[in-house]
């Protein structure tokens, strides 16, 4: 009979054994996302150096607790726990730091500084990048349409029927400002609200990354806990878990 509940066992390697498939996976995204590396830092991208490490680390960490489970010893299971334990804390701040992030951008937006469209304009990629999204998202600038300065570009042009009919993401046309070179009626939403609903979206799905691989770090470190506590308690009554009764 084996040291650790054999229930808990099988709980403990199926999941070990599933977050070793999400590593492999990541493993394999680091790879395919590596050939547009260079383009992504063009645009102001963060390095892919993180992802790798993420992803490297998880698939280590479930490799090491299968074999912990398999082999019921209690060093590998005392590193496993440990390193569920930094995991936690290290998951945690980045939880937070996102969620910090988030709403400093969102104080930014809200505040409709002059400064949020300072990236934009001065990069001629992510101005191209602008260009294209007031098409599809019905807007004109990041701020305002006083981004562009006095070249109002055809993209911002505001149609008939969206001036009439306002609806989804359109909130009407506004004639051109005084002095400004471009279509004649303009839309009268920006752009910053559109982007910032996307960044929001990446934002909570990344806090919800991180504060799940938090408690799941926390359920690993109590489960790999208990295991060490029954191996202790079987090698400490003799190498038996159930005593028999002798007649």
């Amino acid at each position: 009979m084996g040291k650790i509940n054999g229930c808990l066992k099988c709980l403990f390697i199926f999941f070990n054994v599933v977050f070793a498939i999400i590593g492999c996976l990541m493993v394999f995204g680091a790879v395919k996302a590596s050939a547009y590396s260079h383009q992504m830092l063009s645009v102001g991208a963060p390095s892919l150096g993180w992802s790798w490490v993420f992803a490297i680390g998880i698939l280590g960490i479930s490799c090491l607790g299968i074999y912990a489970g398999c082999s019921e010893k209690d060093l590998a299971l005392k590193i496993f726990a440990g390193f569920m334990g930094v995991g936690m804390i290290i998951m945690l701040i980045f939880g937070i730091i996102v969620a910090v992030t988030r709403n400093k951008i969102k104080a930014s937006f809200d505040t409709a500084s002059a400064e949020l469209s300072k990236p934009f304009m001065e990069d001629p990629e992510m101005r191209l990048m602008l260009d294209g999204l007031q098409q599809s998202a019905y807007c004109c600038g990041v701020v305002s349409s006083s981004d562009w300065g006095d070249n109002i570009p055809d993209s911002c042009e505001c149609k008939s029927q969206y001036g009439l009919y306002p609806g989804f993401g359109v909130s009407g046309c506004k004639p051109l400002p005084q002095g400004a070179r471009g279509p004649q009626q303009i839309y009268r939403q920006t752009c910053g609200d559109f982007i910032f609903m996307w960044l929001d979206l990446i934002f909570r799905v990344a806090m919800g990354i991180f504060f799940g691989f938090a408690v799941t770090a926390l359920l690993g470190l109590l489960v790999s806990l208990l295991m060490i506590y029954q191996i202790k308690r079987h090698d400490g009554s003799g190498g038996s878990s159930i005593g028999m009764k002798s007649y």
